[in-house]
């Protein structure tokens, strides 16, 4: 297969173009606005002090530039589940199949990670639902697969249903966490916290990771909605970038000023025990904790619905994701036919059913939020990475095509932003790591297995040539994680997990900095 028929996208059959720009604009900030900003702040905080507000401003830079790559991609190439398909345009079925898994296993984990935040904050009310530190208990996990059942329900009523179901409920996503700040900053406010335990208690480190295991990262994903739902757009070439990019400048926003909110909101008995272990009444979520510590009891029962609301409405959209992401694994042979099935309305039925059976599952090896974001931020900014591959290899490979919206200065955010998803990745720590390795290998058997078995006759013949770079660039990023001293827990805790420690910091960044152009220059020249 040549690059320029790689790089020339079929029509996506089977799914209807139902969907205009503000259905776009909410889709990606409804998955930017889920469990992240319920306990996103808390963890920030506890892995960086008042410097937390330097991750988020960290998260968000990297995040605008990663989102620039994608708004061109997907105004120039709106195909359903695109993120796992730029790729393949530009690098064939070998680096096209790894990313393309890279995009499903991010998108097939955030549901439950959805579920999980608002089961553990139903647990205040029903402590039945959890045991321990916040893992299911048989009832928790029954009523995790009802929400679950739920998100696919809406889900086969068609994209029109599914659009107007999430604008509905991002609406109330979006207006909760404003009225939160107004009414915090309105009534408690303290500037004297930002100074306890000094600006950065954890050094540097511990702003760096915070931004990958504290829900930094996790919270302010989702912008990548408008370019999986593209085949399914009205008028792709001109809304997705205005979705991609509108929908992270509002987010980061939020995100923003709910930190400082946070922070200058706390009661003098939160710090008892130092910035790592911040302390709230009984066992409420931090927001809902700091209204009940402050009387403020109505704002916390509204509180309490949006953690349903809210992680449910970006559990939704993930599940859609999901199953538009193995729909466009099928369009480029991946994976079996049968993925491409759709309903008379036009939804991927099996892709549905089958990232409702995974997501399941994936509440099992990892039982609580944070563990489960600490995963699908590395899972999510692998797939990120190979954004910025595609974008300078299909720069020249299909330099002719017309691009609704043209990034300014590509040559220099393409590389920077290859270099910024693999510093994200490495912030992630080791422990997180090693087991997303475990996940690309079972992931490698299921897609060869779907190859050797002829699931789908249009499995493209295996490219190498284009990705002789890939191996090299996983094995290397592992490499450099285990050498280097991040953890998912992070500085405030003195747990190991098995990082040598030997790439002291700021030399580490510059190590994975020059690995990072490397790697990418090597994989445009092929």
């Amino acid at each position: 297969m040549t690059s320029e028929t790689r790089a020339s996208p079929g029509e996506d059959v089977g799914l209807k173009r139902h969907i205009g720009l503000i259905g776009l604009i909410w889709t990606s900030e409804g998955s930017i606005i889920g469990s992240g900003w319920l306990f996103g702040a808390l963890y920030a905080a506890e892995a960086a002090g008042t410097a937390a507000i330097i991750s988020w401003l960290i998260g968000a830079v990297a995040i605008i530039i990663l989102a620039l790559v994608h708004a061109e991609l997907g105004g120039t190439y709106p195909v359903a589940g695109g993120t796992g398909r730029f790729p393949h345009y530009a690098f064939g079925s070998v680096a096209g199949a790894s990313f393309g898994w890279f995009s499903w296993l991010q998108a097939v984990t955030v549901a439950p990670i959805e579920v999980m935040a608002a089961l553990n904050y139903a647990s205040v009310y029903l402590p039945g639902l959890q045991y321990g530190k916040n893992q299911l208990t048989a009832l928790g996990y029954g009523i995790a697969v009802l929400l679950m059942a739920l998100f696919v329900f809406v889900n086969f009523l068609g994209v029109r249903w599914l659009a107007h179901t999430n604008s509905a409920a991002t609406w109330w996503k979006v207006g909760v966490p404003v009225l939160t700040m107004v009414v915090l900053a309105a009534t408690q406010f303290h500037g004297g916290n930002f100074g306890i335990g000094g600006f950065a208690p954890f050094g540097a480190a511990g702003v760096l990771s915070a931004v990958s295991t504290s829900g930094v990262i996790f919270a302010l994903l989702g912008f990548e909605q408008a370019d999986q739902l593209a085949g399914e757009s009205r008028n792709p070439s001109r809304n997705i970038p205005i979705a991609v990019l509108g929908s992270i400048f509002v987010g980061a926003l939020i995100y923003l000023m709910l930190q400082i909110v946070f922070i200058a909101a706390l009661p003098a008995d939160a710090f008892a025990h130092g910035w790592g272990n911040l302390a709230f009444p009984a066992k409420a979520g931090p927001f809902a904790g700091l209204a009940t510590s402050l009387g403020l009891g109505w704002l916390a029962t509204v509180l309490y619905i949006d953690a349903v609301v809210s992680p449910s409405g970006t559990g939704l959209i993930y599940v859609t994701a999901t199953s538009r992401v193995s729909y466009g694994l099928s369009r480029n042979g991946y994976v079996p036919m049968v993925f491409e099935r759709t309903t008379r309305r036009g939804v991927p039925w099996f892709g549905l059913v089958f990232a409702f059976l995974i997501g399941l599952v994936v509440f099992l090896p990892f039982p609580t939020w944070q563990k489960l974001v600490g995963f699908v931020t590395s899972a999510s900014v692998l797939m990120y990475a190979g954004a910025p591959l595609a974008f300078g290899a299909l720069r020249l490979q299909d330099a002719q095509r017309h691009r609704p919206f043209r990034l300014p200065a590509g040559g220099f955010f393409s590389p920077l932003a290859f270099v910024v998803a693999n510093l994200i990745i490495y912030w992630a720590g080791w422990d997180t790591l090693w087991r997303l390795g475990v996940a690309i290998v079972l992931g490698y058997v299921l897609l060869g297995l779907a190859s050797g078995l002829k699931l789908n006759p249009r499995t493209p013949a295996l490219e190498w040539r284009s990705a002789q770079w890939l191996p090299v660039y996983l094995v290397g990023m592992g490499v450099l994680s285990w050498q280097g001293g991040f953890c998912s827990t992070g500085p405030a805790s003195a747990a190991g997990c098995g990082a040598q420690g030997h790439l002291p910091l700021w030399w580490d960044i510059g190590a994975v900095t020059a690995f990072s152009l490397l790697i990418y220059f090597w994989a445009r020249a092929v």
